[in-house]
């Protein structure tokens, strides 16, 4: 890749400065020419000029149950957002904006204005607390923060406690009609703006946003992603398994703030001429298929947990005019699949991808799933399955999931990298194995990998098996330290309201998964509890569970 200081737009260096050594990046691969763009390039200026070159202006791209907004008509409210950002915050390219806030067309026309003018975005979870944020501003050293009016109370407090962050510039949004009695609101100040104005010509190296990891292993870290990264993973995965159309009405759980929800949510849809529908509630499991029906919506996007305790609505009310049900975020356990499929009549549509990569790197449209398989490699993409020393492995045969392509990891000054990328590849720390056809199959983070007596047993393998007990609601599974088996298996177990958490359900659990599995993968310890630990995009954070055991 070229020296990004050679085209770059970008005059604040900080995030340039703190990349990684050129010898600890990924191999980038950009072999379908469709994965190729020009040395100047500006990805939210570029996902408006493929809209509006496909005749797409006037289709709505935003709706709520509040307002709609077309393709024109939202790049206008980019550009009056530009101007505040550029005149009266007075960024220049290159400095970070922090933004907090919900799924919301305000939330997307904030994001798409701050990488149109060349600054970049630092999206944060919305349930994040004020310590959480606190280092995250102290990663990425933000130049001013956009938050949603009803979050900015944590933030606040993050920022307060720093004397390097208390005057930083800060803007709320999405007050609706009380705008008019904030005069400082990011609203309020757009409005005096014109609807005009060019992109920043960045160049295709510039960055466009700081991806901050969801922590299921602990610290955050913050991944690194160019202009041609999210370009690129538009014409991937999209492109070749999604296959969305102008006429999707696209819906979805996953936070703008994780890259799950902004490809789906956001970039995704632009790029194909499709809309987004964002909630004015927070979305529960019956609320999705309720609104799922009322708005028409032809895609979803969820994590696993979330399809499952969606099957007995969507079971009852159906699914309206769902095409496309899309899990990613966790591995999938195939009686959840299964469930879906018998409430729904859909086969969905499963994926892994990681937030270093940006998105989905292996998949397989519903026509071509295999039981079992997470899919195949996307096109754009290679992936191999290897051993310690990065070598194959035979067909079949579990080992560690290597990936590279035209997206990969770059994290910003952090010593993990070297951890993530070796000699080119990507290592986003999932078990899997291969079948001589190219199919995918998830074992389990390299990191929930228990060695029991000599035996290597992968966590997701038993929570599948313990799923299908009907008792069950949701499980976690981990190892813990033992001086006789060297670890031993243990399963943390939420039971579906009225099953009682006694001695008798641990005997019929523990004998359900000898009846399932090899007898030595049963957990010898079944734990009951109310709820599981997970991060804010429904990932289980075996990291916290294993902290209890």
């Amino acid at each position: 890749m070229k020296e990004p200081a050679m085209l770059s737009a970008q005059t604040d260096r900080f995030v340039h400065d703190h990349l990684p050594p050129a010898d600890q990046w990924p191999e980038m691969r950009y072999d379908l020419p469709e994965l190729r763009v020009s040395e100047q390039f500006n990805v939210v200026q570029a996902l408006f000029d493929r809209a509006f070159a496909n005749g797409h202006a006037d289709r709505p791209l935003f709706r709520s149950d509040e307002r709609t907004l077309s393709y024109a008509q939202a790049l206008a409210e980019v550009q009056r957002i530009g101007h505040v950002l550029t005149k009266d915050l007075s960024l220049v390219p290159g400095n970070r904006v922090l933004l907090r806030g919900g799924n919301s067309i305000a939330m997307a026309l904030a994001w798409l204005a701050v990488v149109r003018v060349g600054c970049i975005a630092v999206a944060t979870m919305p349930l994040l607390r004020a310590s959480e944020l606190q280092a995250i501003v102290a990663k990425s050293k933000p130049g001013a923060a956009l938050c949603d009016v009803k979050l900015q109370d944590e933030l606040k407090t993050a920022l307060a406690t720093d004397p390097t962050t208390a005057t930083l510039p800060l803007r709320v949004f999405n007050v609706g009609d009380a705008a008019a009695a904030l005069p400082d609101s990011l609203e309020a100040l757009a409005r005096h703006h014109s609807a005009t104005g060019d992109a920043c010509p960045t160049a295709d190296s510039d960055i466009a946003l700081l991806a901050f990891t969801s922590g299921t292993t602990g610290k955050p870290k913050a991944a690194v992603h160019s202009h041609h990264d999210v370009m690129a993973a538009c014409e991937a995965w999209p492109r070749h398994v999604l296959r969305a159309t102008p006429e999707d009405i696209v819906m979805g759980s996953p936070p703008l703030a994780f890259t799950f929800g902004l490809g789906g949510l956001l970039v995704f849809p632009m790029w194909a001429g499709a809309s987004v529908y964002f909630p004015s509630i927070p979305y529960t499991p019956e609320a999705m298929v309720t609104l799922m029906n009322r708005v028409g919506a032809t895609i979803c996007y969820t994590a696993p947990t979330f399809y499952r305790q969606m099957a007995p609505f969507a079971k009852q009310h159906g699914v309206g005019q769902l095409r496309i049900s899309v899990s990613a975020g966790e591995g999938l356990p195939d009686a959840t699949r299964q469930l879906w499929k018998e409430a729904s009549g859909l086969e969905m549509l499963d994926g892994i991808g990681a937030t270093e990569m940006f998105h989905i790197f292996i998949s397989s449209p519903p026509e071509r799933v295999r039981g079992g398989a997470i899919g195949q490699v996307v096109p754009g993409y290679e992936a191999r399955i290897v051993d310690e020393q990065g070598q194959p492995v035979p067909h079949g045969q579990v080992g560690r999931l290597a990936v590279k392509g035209p997206t990969g990891c770059r994290y910003l000054d952090d010593a993990r990298q070297a951890q993530y990328v070796i000699d080119g590849w990507n290592y986003p720390g999932d078990a899997f194995s291969q079948d001589a056809d190219g199919y995918f199959f998830y074992q389990a983070r390299t990191d929930d990998m228990i060695i029991t007596a000599g035996y290597n047993v992968a966590g997701p393998e038993v929570e599948a098996s313990l799923l299908l007990h009907p008792a069950v609601a949701e499980c976690g599974v981990v190892g813990r330290p033992d001086d006789e088996r060297g670890m031993i298996i243990v399963a943390y177990v939420v039971l579906k309201p009225g099953e009682a958490g006694d001695a008798a359900q641990v005997k019929v659990l523990q004998d359900h998964v000898k009846h399932n599995l090899a007898p030595y993968k049963y957990p010898r310890d079944v734990i009951f509890v109310n709820q599981l630990p997970r991060t804010e995009t429904g990932k289980l954070q075996r990291f916290a569970l294993r902290r209890l055991t």
